[in-house]
Parts: structure tokens; C-alpha cells; sequence
């Protein structure tokens, strides 16, 4: 690292958990971020403030004004913009060093088989569960760690799905995709502004935490978030044998 670097980590080098050497592994480090809406915009500010080096965001929706509500990095100047344009200005605006690459395209199988090998890690920022349970199948495939983020009203989860420990359960363990309940968006049920934010800072702690090997990461742990109480519940996940994407008896697909 430069002088420069020392200065502006200088309060992650002072945490002996991450010191130098996580820095270092931060800055060195791929994140996959699918999804650049309420949830992608504060983990992708995190991810970029703390100094991850190659930041790759997808998402092929444009800016609305009725985004703005939640959807921190996008402003009225970038309405019609690409989400994912707008949160590489935004980005960029915070740490100029972090390599952000935009990709404006739906985050289909072809596509996500194709970068999900190349990065260290995903966050799961979207908001429909054939996307999720698309991301989910990379990650097996490619035994790569995913962290899953949701939002909706005033309720919120989180949790880490990670291929690499065999006793990690994948997302469609939790969430089998014969079993999806009907789909549900912003646009008709709302959601709580904050909350994602909450959410989506919480996923950029857990990929942080991952990169650095830092403490106890929510692998078999889904934390569930009722924001009307702020109370958090935390319920134990374990792997479904006869899982149809993980199972010891399927092939990741």
C-alpha cells in the first residue's frame, strides 16, 4: 500500500483482527454484487469505502424517481441512467481506486455462470427468487461463498450460503424453488426505507468478514429482522441431503 492507502484505511489497519494484511487481501480481492437497487446501494458504497479492489455490479434496470426513496448511491441528476452506471459514479465519488465494472444486463444462468467463476465472492442485492435461486446455482457450482440480503415492508433477512464447508447449506436448501411463495415487489407492497439500508450494510459486513477471515460469519444462521419491533430472530439452517442443487445425490445445475 501507498501513503495514501495507509491513510485513508488507516481505521481498518488499527483493527488487529484485520490490520495490514486484511487490508492488503480487501484490496486485492473480486466481489460479485447482483442487484443495484436498495440493497446494492449501500453494500456497494461499504464494499468500495473499506477498499475491496474489483467491485462488478449487474443489474439492467434504470433509475426512477421512485427509486430514490431507498436507493441510496443513484440521485435526481441520474434518473434514466443505468442502476449500475450511477452506483459506479457513486463509487468512484467515495474511493477512485476501486475498480468498479458496470454490467448492464438481467442477471440470467449464461451470464452468472460466466462471472460468478471469476470473482471471490457474491452478494445476493435482488428482489425475485428465480434470479436468487439463479445466483445460488453458480455459487454451488463454482463453490463460491454467496451473501443473501431481503427486504420487504418492514421486514428484513440475512444470511450466508457458503459451498466451501460442508456442512453449509445452499439458499435452496432454505428456499426450494418447487416451494416459492408468489413473488412480491416494491411497486405493490412497499418497503421501509431504512430497512434496506440495514440490510444491505449488513451484507457488505459479512463479505467483508469473509475476505479477511474475520470472526464468525452467519453460514447456517438465517437472521431475520422485524423492523417495526427492531428485534432480530436467528434461526439454525442446515443442509438438505436430498437438495436438488447441493444434495449429495444432484449435480449443481
Amino acid at each position: 500500500m501507498n501513503d495514501e492507502q495507509l491513510l485513508r484505511y488507516s481505521r481498518h489497519i488499527l483493527l488487529d483482527d484485520i490490520g495490514i494484511e486484511g487490508q492488503q487481501t480487501l484490496l486485492a480481492s473480486r466481489v460479485l454484487l447482483v442487484g443495484a437497487g436498495g440493497l446494492g446501494c449501500p453494500a456497494a458504497l461499504y464494499l468500495g469505502s473499506a477498499g475491496v479492489g474489483s467491485l462488478t455490479i449487474v443489474d439492467h434496470d434504470r433509475v426512477e424517481a421512485t427509486n430514490l426513496q431507498r436507493q441510496i448511491a443513484h440521485s435526481v441528476a441520474r434518473i434514466g441512467a443505468f442502476k449500475v452506471d450511477s452506483i459506479q459514479q457513486a463509487v468512484a465519488a467515495l474511493n477512485p481506486d476501486v475498480r468498479v465494472t458496470p454490467v448492464a444486463q438481467r442477471a440470467d444462468h449464461p451470464l452468472l455462470d460466466r462471472l460468478v467463476g471469476q470473482h471471490d465472492l457474491v452478494l445476493d442485492c435482488t428482489d425475485n427468487f428465480a434470479t436468487r435461486h439463479a445466483i445460488n446455482r453458480a455459487c454451488v457450482r463454482h463453490h463460491k461463498p454467496l451473501v443473501s440480503g431481503a427486504a420487504m415492508r418492514f421486514d428484513g433477512q440475512i444470511a450466508v450460503y457458503d459451498p466451501r464447508s460442508p456442512a453449509s447449506p445452499c439458499y435452496a436448501c432454505v428456499f426450494p424453488d418447487t416451494e416459492l411463495a408468489p413473488e412480491a415487489d416494491c411497486a405493490t407492497m412497499g418497503v421501509f426505507a431504512p430497512l434496506v439500508g440495514i440490510v444491505g450494510a449488513m451484507q457488505a459486513a459479512e463479505a467483508l468478514k469473509l475476505l479477511c477471515g474475520v470472526g464468525q460469519a452467519l453460514t447456517g444462521r438465517l437472521l431475520m429482522l422485524d423492523g417495526k419491533r427492531m428485534q432480530w430472530s436467528e434461526m439454525t439452517v442446515t443442509r438438505n441431503a436430498a437438495c436438488e442443487v447441493c444434495g449429495h445425490s444432484h449435480a449443481a445445475r
